[in-house]
């Protein structure tokens, strides 16, 4: 009996000595305390602003050391513009660690979105969208196709000096070039590699002595081009000559 009442005595004993400990915690956890004072933004990112990083995190830090959710930093943060990953981490007592990695624009993609040396696509504010970047259109299914043949449009026209704006592939399987001086190169759908290759070969003959600048170059043809040049004349109507064509058209 008396054993029985010690341990009765001794549970109550702890019960009481407990309890005050857990509700001085629980408030210490609760209650606005131990507040973050420290914000430490750490990677190597150009294109994330200091302020919309700190903006974005300051709504989710005002509950004290204890309260903060590191989800939710972390997901406030990723929502930002040109973020890749974030990793977030709390130190003692008072400062929150943002590690950010940037996405790396490799082109534009469409007109509105960029595509990243990853080969991901990802959304930014029209105001923060770089400039001189090659501009490539495609479906987001034939990413690495379009890819594919800018990368081997610029090493075609290399020992010519011509620079590469862009490729576009149509929904309908049309692939078009656009030089940097704004020539259009329609490859069409049929062996866009072999026709890019023979063009890049024969266009310092085509261009050699002439003054026009050309405007177009139609290469869905079985063993020629169809060429279209501006005339150097202020006004004057783009001139068209079709270069050793043979049977019709093709796509």
């Amino acid at each position: 009996m008396n054993a029985a009442v010690r341990l009765v005595a001794w549970i109550l004993a702890v019960v009481l000595v407990t309890l005050p400990i857990v509700a001085v915690l629980n408030g210490w956890i609760a209650a606005e305390r131990w507040p973050m004072h420290r914000l430490q933004v750490t990677g190597e990112f150009q294109q994330v602003p200091d302020a919309a990083i700190r903006e974005a995190v300051l709504p989710h830090v005002g509950g004290g050391f204890f309260a903060v959710r590191l989800s939710d930093v972390r997901s406030a943060v990723a929502a930002l513009p040109w973020v890749k990953e974030v990793e977030v981490r709390k130190r003692w007592p008072d400062l929150l660690e943002v590690a950010i990695v940037e996405h790396r624009a490799f082109a534009r993609w469409g007109g509105d979105r960029l595509l990243s040396d990853r080969g991901e696509l990802f959304e930014v504010d029209p105001g923060l969208m770089p400039t001189g970047l090659p501009e490539l259109v495609g479906p987001d299914t034939q990413v690495g196709e379009v890819v594919a043949l800018y990368q081997q449009s610029i090493e075609r026209f290399r020992p010519t000096g011509v620079r590469v704006r862009g490729v576009s592939l149509s929904a309908r399987g049309g692939w078009d070039i656009v030089l940097a001086d704004g020539t259009e190169v329609v490859l069409g759908r049929n062996d866009p590699e072999r026709r890019l290759a023979r063009f890049a070969r024969l266009l310092p003959q085509l261009r050699a002595g002439e003054e026009r600048t050309l405007v177009r170059a139609d290469l869905r043809y079985t063993n020629g081009f169809a060429l279209v040049w501006a005339e150097p004349e202020a006004g004057a109507t783009p001139g068209t000559s079709v270069m050793n064509i043979a049977g019709h058209p093709r796509t």
